[in-house]
């Protein structure tokens, strides 16, 4: 079954605690601080991948952790960096909050987004001595990594879309001048998920034509099956309207479908469209089509049956499909690599400290409920010692 649209919560890791430890060998007195930093939790990664058609690999599985970064030893030994998670998505994937916010949309292969930063590393106590301050006894707690809840669409990405009624032929059609198999039958509604297509041209030159299941009218509206896929039109350069012609109301049917096109929006009602009117072989006069719309820029009879007008269909689909559009002169690039950064919470007034006798909370202590998570984030076991300003607390949950 396709899969446009998936549901996933992503945590990145949490960072490594710097070590408490103080060089400590035979013949070197006093050595002094040798705690090494911890290592930077894992991020979660989103790529687009070329190779994948839909979302259906991450429909099985709803949450994505990264790995924690590793504690800092002594000896100035640096905790690893946790492993990182890698999401391939196919390419046309748009990540958004739940709120509906566009976070990324990875449109071109290769494309890549942080959706979850890892946590920074605690400092060792190697990092706090001063001349003043020799035998620092304590070290940084690593910092906590961030949960998103998130919802991925794809979004097709296709030169040219086949849209119509039901039973019109878009799959005959899209069998006939590309790669593709979908399922054809004699009854609306075959098509149930859209289906990509090449096409190809002598010269060796590519095409690639998306066929989305049957509109209806009220599709636009959620009537029927393709109001679920209109979004599959919309980066599609060139519409190529599909009617049945042997039913002699090809004008009716051309409405039909392109008020639909224009309630949806996205600009489909803009879009240059070929108006294809199929199964010619089923009436002996040429089908009429007496619809005058500047959108259109070719009018089209075949039969997808016996093969009529579908070589000369292909030459002009190369022909008038528009090239994607080159970037502007002065344009920013986009990066390959984009980095999602929601607006940090308010930077907390204290700071989680571990000692050689347990915790310390330096700065302005929180109320109970913060207090009571930052600690156990940092590790705080019962009967452990944790010092708020000149207090010595024992912790008990």
């Amino acid at each position: 079954m396709f899969h446009d649209r998936a549901r996933i919560l992503v945590r990145s890791g949490r960072g490594g605690d710097g070590a408490l430890s103080f060089r400590r060998e035979k013949y070197v007195p006093r050595g002094g601080p040798d705690g090494g930093d911890g290592g930077r939790g894992g991020d979660v990664v989103l790529f687009a991948d070329p190779s994948l058609r839909d979302l259906s690999s991450l429909r099985g599985r709803r949450v994505f952790a990264a790995e924690r970064g590793g504690h800092g030893r002594g000896a100035r030994k640096h905790g690893a960096d946790g492993a990182s998670v890698e999401l391939a998505v196919p390419v046309g994937t748009q990540v958004t909050t739940e709120d509906g916010r566009l976070v990324a949309d990875l449109a071109r292969p290769g494309e890549r987004i942080v959706v979850a930063g890892g946590g920074a590393g605690g400092r060792g106590n190697a990092r706090f001595a001063t001349p003043t301050r020799q035998a620092p006894r304590f070290a940084e707690t690593g910092l906590p990594g961030v949960e998103h809840a998130l919802e991925l669409r794809l979004k097709l990405v296709a030169d040219a879309a086949l849209a119509g009624l039901p039973n019109a032929g878009k799959s005959s059609l899209l069998r006939r001048i590309s790669n593709a198999t979908p399922k054809v039958a004699d009854y609306p509604f075959t098509t149930l998920q859209p289906v990509l297509g090449t096409v190809e041209s002598p010269d060796g030159a590519q095409l690639t034509v998306a066929d989305v299941p049957g509109l209806i009218e009220g599709a636009s509206e959620g009537v029927g099956l393709g109001h679920e896929f209109l979004a599959h039109l919309e980066r599609a350069r060139l519409l190529v309207h599909v009617i049945d012609g042997s039913e002699g109301d090809a004008d009716e049917r051309f409405e039909t479908i392109d008020r639909e096109l224009a309630l949806y929006g996205a600009g489909l009602d803009q879009r240059p469209q070929i108006v294809v009117l199929n199964k010619s072989d089923l009436t002996p006069e040429p089908a009429p089509f007496a619809v005058d719309d500047p959108r259109v820029l070719a009018v089209h009879r075949v039969s997808c049956a016996t093969g009529a007008g579908i070589a000369e269909l292909k030459r002009v689909l190369f022909a008038l499909c528009p090239a994607a559009p080159a970037p502007e002169e002065g344009d920013v690039a986009i990066p390959e690599f984009l980095d999602y950064r929601p607006a940090p919470p308010p930077r907390r007034a204290f700071r989680v400290l571990r000692t050689d006798r347990g915790f310390r909370v330096v700065g302005e202590a929180p109320e109970a409920e913060e207090l009571e998570e930052a600690l156990r984030g940092a590790g705080v076991r019962p009967g452990a010692l944790v010092e708020i300003g000149d207090e010595e607390l024992e912790w008990q949950p």
